[in-house]
């Protein structure tokens, strides 16, 4: 007898050994890519130095000597002063490459299936943050930037053989019609869940498209006024949300102090921003669109503040501190923009939508290793930038639709239609009374 893909499931285990083992797999990658995303900060972080001048001035000749125990590619190549610009630029070819990796990859994890292109996903953003203390620690163990670079980087070739484990997504599979397929996957997690072979065949999937018919695309998220405001609101967010994220973790090594001590708590520092999002974006009283709003606006008036202190003001209220409440800020906003993005698309644009948002947020990503050069103006001055970033983006938050417990259109007419915003106000109400 034929069956559901849900039910199918349900024979094989919901959550079994088998899942926990891919899942485990999949979250533990992201303290590679956070090893990746800030690998600059440290091997291309900037130690003391003194510049003597050659005696004979018509030479022009000049010695440096760095003042501390660890190398980077600045001890390596001289990378400052006017060479200074390469090292940000190192940075932001990276978030470059993400970007391309972005337009690329994604279209392709709905035509070759996940599994080939999985590297393109987005993991638990919790072991990112944690990712980030251990590579900290990675830096102060390993000072030399070629072993710490060498080393950092073996966990992608562990990552990539391992990888070779992980099955196609059956879901995928089965929304492509390659039911077969699917039935192969089911099979291989009620193995690895301890159950015994299975006698199941899947039920011809309905949700496949027809040869002559194409999926909604981007174009679409630009000819439907309301989706074009949103889009564009939606962009300039993620867009500042990444910019704002990554240009206060490079500039941990920007600040005084203990180097490695600083990047390790810019990553540590976001861990407890995660609860604090989920607990208010369930709330009637707050929801999507204010915890989305006040996290950035705080995030902003975090990093201007800092402005009006000074270095040696005390812990409580030094420069370091405000920077990293506002990295905790933007990280409970970073965390909220995917849900809250999710819920703003009908479903058959959720993903076009979320691929719009993701490339504009690389843009976010390669514009930040500049903005902490920008302290030889003052040093506030990539505070402020972050500063100004933070309430702009939060401010237009007030101009989309909160989400919580309302329904989500399925098509674009469904989200224009004024029926459906009738019910949907029902449904919103209802919801309200029955909590």
């Amino acid at each position: 007898m034929a069956v559901g893909l849900e039910e199918a499931f349900g024979a094989a285990g919901e959550f079994g050994g088998s899942q926990r083992r891919l899942t485990a797999l999949l979250v533990l990658l992201q303290v590679y890519v956070a090893c990746q995303s800030v690998l600059i900060v440290l091997v291309g972080a900037v130690p003391q130095y003194r510049v003597e001048r050659a005696a004979a001035a018509a030479s022009g000749a000049q010695r440096v000597h760095f003042l501390s125990n660890f190398t980077s590619i600045v001890t390596e190549w001289y990378l400052i002063e006017q060479e200074a610009y390469k090292v940000s630029l190192a940075s932001s070819l990276f978030f470059a490459g993400l970007l391309i990796g972005n337009i690329t990859f994604g279209p392709l994890s709905d035509k070759l299936g996940r599994k080939p292109v999985y590297i393109s996903g987005s993991l638990t953003n919790l072991t990112f943050a944690v990712g980030i203390a251990v590579y900290a620690l990675l830096g102060y163990c390993v000072r030399e930037w070629r072993y710490l670079a060498l080393v950092s980087n073996t966990l992608g070739v562990i990552f990539l053989l391992l990888s070779f484990m992980l099955p196609e997504s059956p879901r995928w599979l089965y929304s492509q019609g390659k039911t077969a397929e699917a039935e192969d996957v089911m099979q291989y997690i009620a193995l690895g869940n301890g159950k015994e072979r299975l006698n199941i065949k899947l039920k011809p999937s309905a949700g496949t498209l027809r040869k002559d018919e194409s999926p909604p695309g981007i174009l679409h998220l630009i000819k439907h006024p309301v989706l074009r405001w949103r889009t564009i609101i939606l962009m300039y967010i993620w867009y500042v949300c990444s910019f704002v994220y990554y240009g206060l973790t490079l500039n941990a090594g920007e600040l005084g102090g203990n180097l490695y001590l600083n990047v390790a708590l810019y990553g540590l520092v976001e861990v407890p921003a995660f609860p604090l999002c989920m607990f208010f974006i369930e709330k009637s009283w707050s929801g999507r669109r204010k915890t989305m709003m006040w996290f950035l606006i705080f995030a902003g008036f975090a990093c201007i503040f800092t402005m009006f202190l000074q270095k040696n003001s005390g812990l409580l209220l030094s420069p370091t501190l405000l920077a990293l409440c506002g990295k905790m800020m933007v990280s409970a906003a970073f965390n909220i923009a995917y849900i809250y993005t999710s819920e703003l698309y009908p479903t058959v644009l959720r993903n076009a939508g979320l691929g719009v948002c993701s490339m504009s947020c690389r843009f976010g990503g390669i514009l930040a290793p500049f903005v902490p050069t920008m302290k030889s103006l003052s040093p506030s001055v990539p505070f402020v930038v972050f500063g100004i970033s933070g309430l702009s983006a939060g401010f237009l938050t007030l101009l989309l639709p909160e989400t919580l417990n309302k329904p989500i259109a399925e098509s674009i007419e469904e989200l224009q239609s004024p029926k459906y915003r009738v019910l949907k106000n029902e449904k919103a109400d209802q919801l309200e009374e029955n909590t």
